[in-house]
């Protein structure tokens, strides 16, 4: 931490004497030490007491050459420069560099606020691209990168369209986790099952000829504020569902109804042996999800 004790203070500085023996290098010190606290304060987005110590290092440094009346548009000019350095990089940290959609860490942040307000529920889903490896072993992971950044188009359009406020993440690979905040549980169901028909019926051939995707998604609606302090905690048995959508044949949506019966959605639903699939993964802990 940043020790201020030795750096004179704002209304010190701004009625320093120019005539001193010590305004040259006395001075330059204690402006150098006022505006490395400003950098520290600001990084921690503390920006009224950054401007504070701005203020004192321009009073410093412009003492007896410049009018007061101009140091407040100069330190306002340089916190809105620290302000929006520090807003970049905060925007960079949490953004997938290949899709340019939320990452992680993101992912992480968010699930961590909607589940300390607390205030209505929120429907994740995860869903994961069906034979991806074959993708990459059959075209080339530069097609597979090709193919991850066109998903993360139709999957944002999606629910941009339908939920204002939610959001898709990349949660790890050809993985993304979808966030809809508010959204009654058939909602997200036909939302989920939305993309998963969009991503099937896309035309896949501007990526690759004869290229076909599909997706199998995992959908949980729970209240935030029940879950444990991680977002794994919350994405635990939507991982579980993911993993029936895999088992049941793939290219579907996974979730449990009113009764906590699990089911596929849309077509799917017809598909066989659902109810054994998901007691045998219910029954096997945590399962890994990639493809046999």
């Amino acid at each position: 931490m940043f020790d201020t004790t030795p750096i004179v203070g704002i209304d010190e500085a701004l009625r320093a004497d120019a005539a001193t023996d010590d305004d040259g290098v006395a001075r330059a010190d204690q402006a150098r030490a006022h505006e490395s606290a400003a950098e520290m304060l600001a990084d921690r987005g503390e920006w009224r007491r950054a401007y504070q110590h701005l203020r004192a290092a321009m009073a410093l440094v412009h003492l007896g050459d410049t009018p007061p009346v101009h140091v407040p548009e100069q330190l306002r000019r340089e916190v809105d420069r620290l302000r929006r350095e520090r807003a970049e990089a905060r925007e960079q940290s949490r953004r997938d560099s290949l899709t340019a959609t939320w990452n992680r860490r993101y992912l992480d942040e968010r699930l961590s606020t909607l589940r300390d307000d607390g205030r209505r529920p929120v429907c994740v889903a995860l869903a994961d691209v069906d034979h991806f490896k074959q993708v990459n072993d059959s075209y080339g992971h530069a097609v597979g990168d090709s193919v991850l950044r066109t998903l993360v188009g139709l999957m944002r359009s999606e629910i941009d369209d339908r939920v204002p406020d939610g959001f898709c993440a990349r949660y790890g690979g050809e993985e993304f986790a979808l966030v809809l905040p508010g959204s009654p549980d058939a909602d997200a169901v036909a939302l989920c099952e939305g993309i998963r028909a969009r991503v099937e019926d896309h035309d896949w051939s501007a990526v690759a000829p004869e290229l076909r995707v599909t997706l199998s998604l995992g959908l949980g609606c729970v209240d935030p504020s029940c879950q444990r302090s991680d977002s794994a905690g919350l994405l635990d048995h939507v991982d579980e569902l993911l993993y029936v959508a895999k088992r049941t044949g793939r290219n579907a949506v996974a979730y449990r109804d009113g009764t906590g019966e699990v089911r596929l959605a849309g077509q799917a639903a017809a598909r066989r042996g659902i109810a054994a699939v998901a007691r045998a993964v219910a029954g096997s802990g945590r399962p890994g999800r990639s493809d046999p």
